[in-house]
């Protein structure tokens, strides 16, 4: 997959090309990204140039034909003209801030193994290409190393920068990728929000002024996802050229976008320089977090396909890589801080007969933890709430025929805690001034190898206390006052890197001594949702937020970038517990099932008729669940769009299929729907029907009185009685179509409720209502 020819560099997936060149000056020219294409050499594909643009300074005053400031670069530095972003900023031993890198040599390799300090991709048919580049005047060596994905059109960026010389220098930004691109119509997209509101997609025109995507929260954070996105041209779901870019880290990033006066387009990503220094010594080198890319000439289903079929062989490892997972019950939203053992007993056996396989015990189980102002830290449980331990409720619960997972927070303190009275210098705080917290809490500095270490032996100690399958492990505040007692003064620039570093050793650790236990990761919600957690967790808690309506915006984003299969979806109460917004009980579970289904209700609240609807839920999503978790996921409409959301998993073999169309507000005298479908064989002929439930007729309030010889007042206690043996059944929709028919001419569904009558025939299809359609192949 990597081809060189004289200076040219070829980099070929099966559908895409990178390509670039070694210039006369040595530096790195970048020529092409995109569709495949061939190329044995760089004729015409270059740029030509004759005189460097006005204004402008040229590299080599021996050579006036070029300014580094109008060539499309690989990698960029400061001080030789090129004004733009840059990709690195160092500070060398003279005080100066000048680089100059340029080719030395290149190798190229087989295979692809993680490194041992920062999560990365993997794979041994992937094919490396290391290009090293030499500052000569500042005895600087630079590593760009390429990974190609063949087997999902990715390929990957990272560097590594070593000092050779004899002084320390100072590296205060070194990017991890670099994207330099001919002049064009570009749109920026990027996933932003906050708490129990992630992921919301925004579009912005690429001009003259910078775009930036970053986190400055110690965190990837919910605020901005490092996943980015660039299209070209006009461009949706399934038409059009686009770009997606990601990069495998948990903390502070940063991507940048800017187009030049000359109309050339730079995009660069990597760890976030605000805040950001690393003091390098000599013969140290400092390794870039990688960067993801992937470019799809046929929108962004197919962007996101790529990107899925990386993250699912290329950074989720381990037993649970390729394992269905469980569908859980979590005790929070029915007990919050009010656990007891026989409590969540009662929770436990009401859920294993509505067909639960795991039940979590959420926070509250550990020492004095009545609320979030104490106890984190102490992780031994108290015995008020649970008499016999962690192994008394976790013996009981599995001989119910249940998992048991528990809840932790392990890089928090509580200033309240025996931890914080025995080793008060082990918080992440600034000696001798006022410190600011988050939700009353404070951060382990994990910057430091003996609280590595606690954590490690203390979770160890958590985890096999009991026979524990499941973790959730949670991160409940961003950083405020960063340092570290352990760094000098002259190296505090380093200390939210070193954390993020210290945590994936914390991580490693345990996922290793705990290889069968399923990890998911969570920080309030989505605030760490990222690839270098999935390179440990195969899972994340998508949001905090459980409302239906909500939850298809945020699981809609995720989809861009991750697969279903990890972000994690839970049926919560109603009302809900962040919007206080009613939704039908089907449509929290329709939404729920394009992800990893949890439930977090109390079950022993519901109807017979809503428990007896949750068993049904559990058995379809059960047989449907290889389906759901590791199917293609494709979009067709969301709540970006309009009001209408709609999204299908399709089987890899293309013989079967569920959808989902979710309405939001409803409009008033509408009555039509139609269905796409996709991943299916146009040349197949299959079967689609929908999944019918049962109205309760109280829900057409003074409505019934229309069909009644008598008023009934409405949910009065007729109404109740009437509602008790009488039930309005869904619409069916039963049609046999060719793949093709379903997913261009689309299917024409049942007519909606617009006031104008109701029978058998019509889709009540008010705020919030969805359907869930199976679709087999014929014969």
């Amino acid at each position: 997959m990597i081809s060189v020819n004289g200076k040219l560099f070829v980099l070929d997936t099966g559908n895409t090309t990178y390509a670039f060149r070694i210039m006369p000056s040595g530096h790195l020219e970048h020529l092409y990204y995109g569709r495949k294409i061939h190329l044995d050499d760089d004729d015409g594909i270059k740029e030509q140039y004759e005189f460097a643009p006005g204004n402008s300074s040229v590299y080599d005053e021996g050579d006036p034909s070029f300014s580094l400031e109008d060539i499309k670069l690989e990698i960029s530095f400061t001080g030789k003209g090129d004004v733009r972003e840059p990709f690195m900023e160092l500070v060398n031993p003279d005080g100066s801030r000048t680089s100059d890198f340029t080719y030395s040599s290149h190798k190229i390799t087989k295979g692809k193994t993680r490194e041992d300090d920062i999560p990365g991709s993997y794979g041994e048919d992937a094919d490396v290409l290391t290009v090293t580049l030499k500052d000569k005047e500042n005895n600087l060596t630079l590593d760009l190393i390429y990974t190609v994905f063949d087997d999902c059109d990715v390929i990957t960026r990272s560097c590594v920068l070593t000092n050779d010389g004899e002084e320390a220098v100072s590296v205060l930004r070194l990017m991890s990728l670099q994207l330099d691109m001919d002049p064009g119509d570009y749109s920026f997209i990027s996933f932003n929000g906050t708490w129990t509101r992630e992921m919301g997609k925004n579009i912005r025109k690429v001009g003259a002024a910078k775009l930036v995507n970053s986190s400055s929260t110690g965190s990837s954070s919910s605020r901005a996802n490092p996943f980015v996105m660039l299209g070209k041209g006009a461009f949706d779901e399934d038409f059009g050229e686009v770009y997606g870019i990601n990069l495998i880290y948990s903390g502070n990033h940063y991507t940048c976008v800017e187009k030049n006066p000359y109309d050339k387009v730079r995009l660069v990503t990597g760890i976030n320089p605000q805040g950001f220094s690393w003091k390098l010594e000599k013969g140290e080198s400092f390794r870039s977090p990688e960067a993801v890319m992937t470019y799809s000439r046929s929108g962004c289903n197919t962007m996101s396909h790529n990107m899925h079929d990386f993250v699912n062989a290329h950074i989720v490892s381990g037993a649970w890589k390729d394992r269905l997972r469980p569908v859980l019950i979590n005790s929070w939203e029915a007990s919050y801080f009010n656990i007891s053992e026989r409590r969540l007993l009662r929770l436990a056996s009401k859920a294993r007969k509505a067909g639960v396989e795991l039940f979590v015990m959420d926070d509250g189980w550990f020492k004095g933890r009545n609320d979030d102002t104490s106890s984190l830290g102490d992780w031994v449980p108290d015995k008020k709430k649970l008499p016999r331990g962690i192994k008394g409720i976790c013996d009981k619960i599995r001989k119910m025929g249940l998992e048991f997972g528990i809840w932790v927070e392990p890089e928090m303190i509580s200033e309240r805690s025996d931890l914080y009275r025995e080793h008060p210098d082990w918080a992440m705080r600034i000696p001798g001034k006022a410190h600011s917290t988050g939700r009353n809490q404070m951060m382990l500095d994990l910057t430091r190898k003996e609280v590595q270490d606690y954590v490690i032996d203390a979770m160890s100690n958590v985890f096999s206390s009991a026979d524990i399958s499941y973790v959730k492990w949670d991160y409940n505040r961003n950083f405020t006052d960063v340092y570290s007692t352990s760094l000098p003064k002259d190296r505090q620039g380093e200390a939210a890197h070193r954390y993020i570093l210290g945590l994936y050793r914390v991580m490693n650790a345990l996922t290793a001594k705990f290889p069968d236990i399923l990890f998911e990761g969570c920080a309030s919600g989505g605030n760490r949702f990222d690839l270098g957690i999935l390179s440990y967790f195969p899972q994340i808690w998508a949001s905090d937020d459980t409302d239906a309506y909500q939850r298809g915006k945020i699981q809609n984003g995720y989809s861009y970038a991750y697969p279903q299969s990890a972000y994690t979806c839970h049926v919560s109460d109603v009302p809900n517990h962040q919007t206080v917004r009613r939704t039908p009980l089907d449509t929290r579970f329709n939404v729920a099932a394009f992800g990893v289904l949890g439930y977090e209700c109390n079950l022993q609240d519901l109807s017979k008729k809503e428990f007896a609807e949750v068993k049904e839920q559990i058995e379809f999503y059960k047989q449907n669940r290889k389906l759901l978790q590791h199917g293609r996921f494709w979009r067709k409409s969301s709540f970006d769009d309009g009001d209408v959301l709609s999204w299908t998993i399709s089987s890899k073999d293309k013989s079967e299929a569920v959808s989902i169309l979710m309405q939001g507000l409803c409009t008033p005298n509408t009555h039509l729907n139609i269905l796409y479908p996709r991943g299916l064989n146009g040349d197949w002929k299959y079967h689609i029907g929908n999944i019918r439930h049962s109205y309760d007729v109280r829900i057409l309030g003074g409505l019934i009185n229309t069909a009644t010889p008598f008023h009934v007042k409405p949910d009065g206690f007729v109404h109740g009685i009437i509602a008790k043996f009488m039930k309005m059944n869904y619409e069916s929709e039963s049609h046999d179509m060719y793949g093709d028919a379903m997913m261009y001419a689309g299917v024409h569904l049942s007519p909606k409720f617009a006031a104008l009558g109701m029978n058998e025939n019509i889709r009540l299809f008010r705020d919030f209502a969805s359907r869930l359609y199976e679709i087999k192949k014929a014969g």
